[in-house]
């Protein structure tokens, strides 16, 4: 093999191996930090992070892992094209964290920086803080929730079943209705889909999943928090939780009293 063949060898490898390196997606950011400032207790303040994909490969997102539990993370699922736009969410539960609050995101991909850290911050202001910024004015046209009825009885449910319970909430204050987090003793309920901005006069519908698994007759209140200044909405949940629903129909067909003919 000739000395120059051999420089030529090394010439395309170079050649391949830095097209290689810079065949990469980027995700170029808009902003990586966001402040909310005053945030009322009871809301779920929410902030989207877009990015730009200025590369060259599709940019895939393999994870976004928030610093803890009260900051719940969405992202662009599908492929971002380069010259397209993604996005990552941020959304911080206010429900019983008042004061300052710090955190971060970290969205791992395959892009040219497989490793992004994001940032919220802000300050959780009580409902009592809140009133005290408003005039009387404002805190008459803030958002007023009402529910259909306070409580719902499942009946009997099996241990391990998931049913739903749906409310209808109506919005009877002027501006818009924000429902926060859901908190109750036996941490087992949940909504099924995260509740959009409620207008003015107009009514949702909400449900909740309610996954308890004490068994025997139960009874779970439950905590809807808002941006209602008036204060926090109760309702109650109820059912009869049985180990088995087909063992339980079984046991009362076999003690009925089937007659002689």
């Amino acid at each position: 093999m000739t000395k120059s063949f051999t420089s030529l060898l090394l010439s395309l490898a170079l050649v391949l191996a830095h097209f290689g390196a810079s065949a990469q997606g980027v995700m170029a950011f808009e902003k990586d930090a966001h402040d909310f400032g005053n945030v009322p207790e009871g809301t779920m303040a929410t902030h989207e992070f877009k990015f730009k994909n200025t590369g060259n490969q599709p940019v895939v997102i393999a994870n976004v892992q928030a610093s803890c539990g009260c900051t719940t993370p969405d992202w662009t699922k599908t492929p971002i094209m380069p010259g397209k736009t993604g996005m990552v969410k941020a959304v911080y539960s206010s429900a019983g964290r008042p004061g300052i609050f710090n955190k971060t995101v970290t969205v791992t991909s395959n892009a040219a920086t497989p490793s992004v850290v994001l940032s919220i911050k802000g300050n959780v202001l009580t409902k009592d803080e809140v009133k005290k910024t408003l005039t009387p004015a404002q805190i008459a046209a803030s958002p007023r929730l009402t529910l259909d009825r306070g409580v719902h009885d499942f009946g009997k449910m099996e241990a391990g079943q998931q049913p739903v319970a749906r409310f209808t909430v109506k919005n009877t204050g002027k501006s818009d209705l924000l429902l926060g987090a859901l908190s109750s003793p036996c941490y087992c309920v949940g909504y099924k889909t995260v509740p959009q901005p409620i207008k003015p006069g107009e009514s949702a519908q909400i449900e909740l999943v309610y996954s308890q698994r004490k068994l025997g007759p139960v009874t779970d209140e439950v905590t809807i928090t808002s941006n209602d200044l008036s204060g926090d909405a109760k309702l109650t949940l109820k059912a009869n939780v049985v180990r088995d629903l087909n063992a339980a129909s079984m046991v009362k067909e076999s003690g009925s009293v089937v007659p002689f003919k």
